[in-house]
């Protein structure tokens, strides 16, 4: 294995990098953040251009045929700048097409998110607030030559600007899940905004109250959905990780660069010790959240047997110290960091968001301790 970067991926890094400092730099995210619009469409439409939306999807629905490696460097970018566009809710749902649909709903639903002229989120959690196969309540229930579904999602990510959502509903009364692909404009279809602590990406409540769906909604006529969904999670953790990687890194660039500049009593702050120690610490936190992620990424990409393990790992692992590094940046910025015009906020906020979602450190080091038998 090669631990180290391709020439190619440098390269897109670096392109990512540069594009996403012209296009969506802080005062354009700030914009959307305190603007009537949700997220930038424009922004949307060059990423499509640039062919980041099917980067790790299969070239024969319009993809790029990359792997998760490509896609989480991209991830890392886009948690750098914390770009207002809705990615990562849309490859989550694009895996779980690809992972679970027959090849007639892949080309059905796959070719317009590459293109991005659609966008898309999964809506699995409810009333427990956890994404295990027991606290799915939602139903699915035959109805004529289709299905009714009834139900909640809570804190689904983007879902009052996704085109359509990927909803998981236990089938009927027995154990197994489905997922299926529901247009938002659908006949009993509500969505209502939830209080969100990062602005940047509003949480919503979708309630499903007789939804009535063609049979061919149910992803790979599957009723037994759940060990596929599973890996979509898998990869949907790591992603999350290298977003968090990316807000991370800029978090301990921004605590530095403020140390050097920062005068007190005649000298930066940077010399003090205590400074130095939250930096040194910073660092070795993001440098080990950066190795643990690209790993789990590899495992991902190789279909590695340690592919769960890893994802767990990571999720642990970089929750806890993005949030840290986020919370230290406030602190070197002493009183200014907890200020509005500052962007220390911003990050601690996207911190606690991306901690949460699908499971934080506690959950899943819980998670590492049952497949290792512990």
């Amino acid at each position: 294995m090669n631990f180290g970067f391709t020439e190619e991926q440098e390269l897109l890094r670096k392109t990512a990098r540069d594009f996403l400092g012209e296009h969506a730099p802080m005062r354009h995210v700030r914009e959307f953040m305190e603007g009537p619009q949700r997220f930038s469409r424009d922004l949307w439409k060059r990423m499509a251009e640039l062919g980041w939306l099917g980067l790790a999807l299969p070239e024969s629905f319009g993809g790029a045929g990359l792997s998760m490696v490509e896609l989480s460097i991209v991830l890392e970018e886009l948690g750098r700048s914390l770009a207002p566009v809705p990615f990562l809710p849309t490859m989550l749902a694009a895996f779980s097409v690809l992972e679970t649909g027959d090849e007639a709903q892949k080309r059905e639903w796959l070719p317009g998110l590459c293109s991005g002229r659609a966008i898309a989120t999964l809506a699995i959690t409810e009333e427990r607030g956890t994404e295990e196969s027991g606290g799915i309540a939602c139903t699915a229930t035959r109805a004529g030559s289709g299905w009714e579904l009834r139900g909640r999602k809570l804190f689904v990510p983007d879902a009052d600007v996704a085109d359509w959502l990927v909803v998981v509903a236990r089938i009927g009364a027995g154990p197994g899940l489905g997922l299926f692909c529901v247009p938002r404009t659908a006949a009993g279809v509500s969505i209502g905004a939830l209080r969100s602590m990062d602005a940047l990406r509003q949480l919503q409540r979708v309630d499903l109250e007789g939804t009535q769906l063609p049979e061919s909604s149910l992803l790979g006529a599957n009723t037994d959905a759940w060990p596929k969904l599973e890996r979509v999670l898998d990869r949907g953790r790591v992603m999350i990780c290298a977003e968090m990687v990316g807000g991370a890194e800029k978090c301990l660039e921004d605590s530095v660069q403020y140390a050097k500049e920062r005068v007190q009593f005649g000298k930066p702050i940077g010399v003090n010790q205590a400074i130095k120690h939250k930096c040194a610490d910073m660092l070795f936190e993001v440098e080990s959240a950066k190795s643990i992620t690209y790993y789990a990424a590899w495992a991902a990409r190789e279909d590695n047997a340690e592919a769960p393990l890893a994802a767990a790992m990571a999720k642990a692992y970089v929750s806890d110290a993005y949030r840290h590094a986020s919370a230290e940046n406030i602190q070197i910025h002493g009183g200014v960091g907890f200020t509005w015009e500052y962007d220390c906020h911003l990050y601690f906020k996207r911190a606690k968001s991306d901690e949460a979602w699908l499971g934080d450190g506690s959950h899943h080091r819980e998670r590492v301790a049952q497949m290792l038998d512990l």
